[in-house]
Parts: C-alpha cells; sequence; structure tokens
C-alpha cells in the first residue's frame, strides 16, 4: 500500500468533483427557470410568501401542510420543490467521488482505503438518510 495517493488519483477524483458540481449547478440553473417562469406550479403560491417569511418555520410547515424529512420527494412536480433535487445532488458529490475511487483503489490493490472509502459512503449516506436520528434537527 502506497503512503500516499498518486496525483492521477488525485486528478480523477478533482474531475470527478468538478463536473458533478458543474453539471448540479446547471440542473439548479434550469430548475430554477423551471421555478421562476411558472412552468410547473409552486406548493406555496409566490404571493403567499412574504407572509410567511417573518414567522418560524414550524409555523411555516404547519401553515402550508409541507412535509419534513425526505417528504419532498413526493411533491417534485412542483416549481419551488424541484430546486431541492439539484441541491441533494450537489451535496452527494462526494459520495459520488468516493464511489468512483473505491473502483481505482480496489483495482490498484489498495484494499485498506477502498474499504475505508466504502466505510466513508455508508456513513455519509445514513448520515444523509436521517435514519440514525441523531443530534440537530
Amino acid at each position: 500500500m502506497s503512503k500516499n495517493p498518486t496525483p492521477e488519483i488525485q486528478l480523477f477524483y478533482a474531475r470527478i468533483l468538478d463536473w458533478a458540481t458543474k453539471i448540479s449547478f446547471l440542473l439548479l440553473l434550469c430548475t430554477f427557470a423551471v421555478y421562476i417562469f411558472g412552468i410547473l406550479s409552486p406548493f406555496v403560491p409566490l404571493e403567499r410568501l412574504p407572509g410567511y417569511w417573518s414567522r418560524p418555520a414550524q409555523f411555516y410547515l404547519r401553515d402550508t401542510g409541507i412535509q419534513t424529512g425526505w417528504g419532498w420527494l413526493l411533491e417534485l412536480h412542483h416549481g419551488d420543490f424541484l430546486n431541492f433535487l439539484p441541491i441533494t445532488i450537489l451535496a452527494a458529490v462526494t459520495i459520488f467521488g468516493y464511489i468512483s475511487l473505491t473502483y481505482k483503489f480496489f483495482r490498484r490493490r489498495e484494499i485498506i482505503l477502498g474499504l475505508i472509502l466504502i466505510t466513508q459512503v455508508v456513513i455519509l449516506t445514513l448520515a444523509a438518510s436521517g435514519l440514525l436520528k441523531t443530534g440537530g434537527h
């Protein structure tokens, strides 16, 4: 096992991050355009939004009937919820990069590094899933 990843591995990971970030940003611009131009109707009409700005989030959620957690996935047919999809993809860019690197490490017979990446992917995925219900929100 090598002590330092070669520049080839570092450049590969950087390219994955670069492309995934650019694609996510492009998707974010597209979904925002869908929202702004009203191509898909929003869950919460634009004219009602200013009334919620000064209120705590719990009242906003209660008054609009928005579900917390991963409930937004069921509302992707609304323009305001569609924006969450590229944000989620952007948040998962590191996971995509780690999955890509895992193959490279195993191919190079750097088993320990591959197992560390698999562990990181599992932990990050569990943390993002909300299944652990620990701390924070």
